[in-house]
């Protein structure tokens, strides 16, 4: 990053939000809690969402970052494998180590899983989430400090030299080592050319597009639960009969795929179709035995740009619950509250009020 700033007296900031991505992949994935016959470690980092930015102004520099992050893992409890997801809500650049919390999920969940996997995961692997937290400012302020200001040998002001050398972590206390990609501000790396958008009026319409030349995409995670078995659930996504009853909405067929649902009643890979007048448009991906894998825009996003949804049906035969894990990708940065809010309301509330499959809250 270039900077032209004499004496660093004027606001400069740099967007570091996929060098937080990078650095948490890094430093969380396999960590790892035991304690007898269970043992489990984290395999992946599912999002980090929010904003993370290191700026400077009058040689002062400092952080600001406001993180919600998921993690998955996985495990083994007397032979017995088992998955789930820690979900963070806020990592700040103001919290202290007891302010983070967490919430733990568990896949397929038992009361023995319960009784064994949340307080390991709160009593080993907590702690070492917090210790990893907490070093995270230091290290973004040690990595990224110096691409926003010039060095103090070119600084003649003795003030915001003296800012300088007060704000930035001594070189050696806090070594981070970057991550591949540190160079990047993008809040993505996926980026496609984005022409000029017609509104599209609708419930699932937004107000009307501008002109942008670049679309940054972004990921989330969501977990909602159903009580009913995985394989009326996946169906659910499946018919076209309950697509229409709990959309209300005509399914209007774009293309037939060669899938085993080619022209029946239940959708199968390669067909697209259309709901909620239009506003939806859907391509089946791949229907395996309890997931499902589609392409899913709303008619006011760029041309032909689909985001990416994976649906993993998770039972628990001992709560009789369903609990969905979807991973949404390629969702276009600032759509994602819309998405969210569409799915849960549109399709998860409207699948449990139609079909009884859970309460509303």
């Amino acid at each position: 990053m270039v900077v032209h700033n004499p004496n660093n007296w004027h606001w400069v900031d740099k967007n570091c939000l996929g060098w937080a991505r990078e650095y948490f992949q890094e430093k969380l994935v396999g960590l790892a809690a035991q304690e007898g016959d269970c043992q489990l470690s984290v395999t992946s980092v599912k999002t980090v969402d929010g904003d993370c930015e290191v700026s400077q102004r009058k040689g002062k520099v400092i952080s600001l970052f406001d993180l919600k992050i998921v993690l998955a893992y996985d495990g083994e409890l007397a032979g017995d494998k088992f998955e789930g997801t820690v979900s963070v809500p806020e990592v700040a650049f103001d919290s202290d180590p007891e302010d983070y919390q967490f919430v733990v999920t568990i896949f397929q969940e038992t009361s023995k899983l319960n009784e064994r996997v949340k307080p390991l995961i709160r009593e080993r692997l907590v702690p070492q989430l917090r210790s990893a937290f907490q070093q995270f400012g230091p290290d973004l302020l040690t990595t990224h400090s110096s691409d926003i200001q010039v060095g103090a040998d070119q600084v003649s002001s003795t003030f915001t030299r003296a800012n300088q050398e007060a704000s930035v972590p001594v070189a050696g206390a806090s070594q981070a080592k970057a991550p591949a990609s540190a160079q990047s501000t993008a809040k993505s790396s996926t980026q496609v050319q984005k022409p000029v958008e017609k509104t599209t009026s609708g419930a699932s319409a937004s107000k009307p597009g501008t002109t942008s030349r670049v679309v940054n995409t972004s990921s989330m995670h969501l977990e909602p639960s159903f009580n009913v078995p995985a394989a009326e659930l996946q169906r659910t996504f499946l018919d076209r009969m309950r697509l229409q009853q709990f959309s209300r909405s005509e399914l209007r067929m774009l293309h037939s795929g060669s899938g085993s649902g080619a022209g029946g009643e239940t959708l199968g890979e390669g067909d697209e179709y259309e709901l909620f007048g239009g506003n939806v448009r859907t391509r089946v991906v791949s229907v395996g035995d309890s997931s499902i894998k589609l392409q899913w825009r709303l008619s006011d996003w760029t041309p032909e740009w689909f985001s990416e949804l994976s649906i993993e049906f998770h039972e628990s035969q001992e709560y009789h619950e369903t609990k969905l894990k979807i991973t949404w990708d390629k969702i276009p940065v600032g759509q994602e509250d819309r998405v969210r809010q569409n799915f849960e309301e549109y399709y998860v509330r409207a699948i449990k009020l139609t079909f009884g499959f859970g309460a509303v809250l």
